[in-house]
């Protein structure tokens, strides 16, 4: 039973850690792009953007101790997950053209 419980526990760890590197690079990749390119993709602002994932990135340290599965963790690591593979695709392609 030890053995589950230890899987479990290693798990969680790597879910907790893949979150804890998807948000930071959420958060300082909207840094990086001017407020104009936000608004030429039709997404929302830059400040909301790094407001959303500040404060998601900010409560994944604050709550380190708590689930992967807790309710904030899964709505700042959505949020996170939408950044990466819709908005920054979309600013990434004005700049290509």
């Amino acid at each position: 039973m030890s053995g589950i419980l230890a899987f479990q526990s290693s798990v969680l760890l790597l879910v907790l850690l893949v979150a804890l590197v998807l948000k930071t690079y959420a958060f300082v990749n909207s840094l990086l792009w001017s407020a104009q390119h936000y608004e030429a993709a039709g997404k929302l602002s830059k400040p909301a953007w790094v407001a959303i994932l500040g404060i998601g990135l900010a409560a994944q340290i604050l709550l380190i101790q708590a689930s992967p599965l807790n309710l904030i963790h899964l709505a700042a690591s959505i949020a996170a997950i939408v950044y990466v593979v819709d908005v920054r695709p979309a600013m990434a392609s004005l700049t290509r053209r």
